[in-house]
Formats: C-alpha cells, structure tokens, sequence
C-alpha cells in the first residue's frame, strides 16, 4: 500500500482526571484553534481528542508542528501537557487525526508513553537516527522552559513568539512599561525559548529531508 509522509502530534493533559471536564473543554478549545491556526493545505485530517483526554493531530510533513506546541502551552488557558511528535508514513484513509493510522501514529504513540515514564512535556522523533538523537536531548528542554514560564511571562512569551510583537508593543498593548516587559522577558528566558524552537524546527526539518531522501533511493532501486 502507498503511504505518504505525514507529522502525527499526540498530547494529553496530566492529571486530566482530577478534572475531566476542565480537560475536555481545553482540549475541544485547543482543537478549535489549531484547526484554523494551521492553513488547510498544512493538516492531512483534523484535529480531535479521544475520551482518554489525549489530542491527535495529523499534519502534511513540511508544516511546522511546533506552532501546535507554543500555541498550546502559551494559551492563557493552558492546561500542563505532555506531546508527542512523530514524523513518518501514514497509510491512506479519510476522516479526522483520531481515525487515521500509520507507522507514524504507532511512534508517536511509543514516544507519548516514553514521555509519561520519563516525565518529560515534550518528544519528538523523525526517523533519522542523527537528527533524533539531538531531538530526544533538546525537545525536552523546550517543554521545560515552558513549563517554568508565569503567568505574565506566558503572556509575553505568547505575544513575542505567536504575535511576532516587539517590547514596546507589548507595554503599550498590556499597558505597562516597556522595562516590566523587558524583566519578564529576561526571566522567563524567551530568547532561549526561541531559539529552542528554532533550533528544533531545523534539525526537524533536516531528519525529514535525509527520510524522503531514503524513501526516494528505496523507490528507485524498487522501480
């Protein structure tokens, strides 16, 4: 059967137990928004979320499925979450992310189960031992540094980041002054943040390029 590549993103909320309601409405919110944050062409199905309060998403495997992560844990209603990212084949098929399989689900499903076991909000894997090597020591950090933020700084962090807003703009938006926000910036290490994810996004994007390059040479000796 053709399989083409795609980006599965698994995340569920810790605790989500204590309060399930609370979870399930965060989690139909987040589903919502990415659902119109991520451009058609970008999303292979939609996104939805089981009754074991876990989302599931399914992206084309050149979109970037760390905007899903900033969104999520910069969302001023965020619930603390773990995610699962998994580059991979996913087999052909219709319908939303939580209908839809492929060898890319089952790693994001292993790399999610990883993550409760080893406490981490965060894993992400390509298929490309170089690149995944660096992931699985880097992509937690992001998820830590996120984690850390305040309040206020996750406000800054999200205007910054998904705003693309200078400080200045910021203070003047908030209506506090520009060195409250320069503070928080610097305490919450959003620079670090960033580049994190800029960092992440690249060496994401070289795994995928050295697995299409191996799918291609695989397709050609197969021809």
């Amino acid at each position: 059967m053709n399989q083409g590549l795609g980006i599965v993103l698994f995340a569920d909320v810790v605790d989500s137990r204590r309060d399930p309601a609370r979870s399930s409405a965060w989690l139909r919110t987040l589903c919502a928004e990415l659902e119109t944050l991520y451009a058609r062409a970008d999303r292979l199905a939609g996104f939805g979320f089981t009754q074991g309060d876990e989302l599931q998403g399914l992206l084309g495997a050149e979109a970037d499925p760390l905007i899903a992560v900033l969104h999520g844990g910069l969302h001023p209603e965020s619930l603390r979450m773990r995610w699962a990212i998994a580059l991979g084949p996913i087999e052909p098929g219709t319908g939303p992310a939580t209908e839809r399989t492929g060898e890319a689900f089952l790693r994001a499903r292993e790399l999610l189960e990883r993550s409760r076991v080893r406490r981490d909000a965060l894993l992400i894997a390509t298929g490309e031992p170089g690149a995944d090597r660096l992931l699985d020591d880097l992509a937690p950090l992001l998820g830590e540094l996120i984690g850390d933020l305040s309040p206020r700084q996750r406000v800054i962090a999200r205007l910054t980041l998904l705003g693309d807003l200078r400080q200045s703009e910021i203070a003047a938006q908030l209506g506090v002054a520009r060195a409250t926000v320069s503070v928080a910036y610097a305490r919450g290490r959003i620079r670090s943040i960033e580049r994190l994810a800029r960092a992440l996004a690249s060496i994401f994007g070289a795994g995928r390029l050295a697995v299409e390059d191996t799918l291609g040479e695989a397709a050609g000796r197969g021809g």
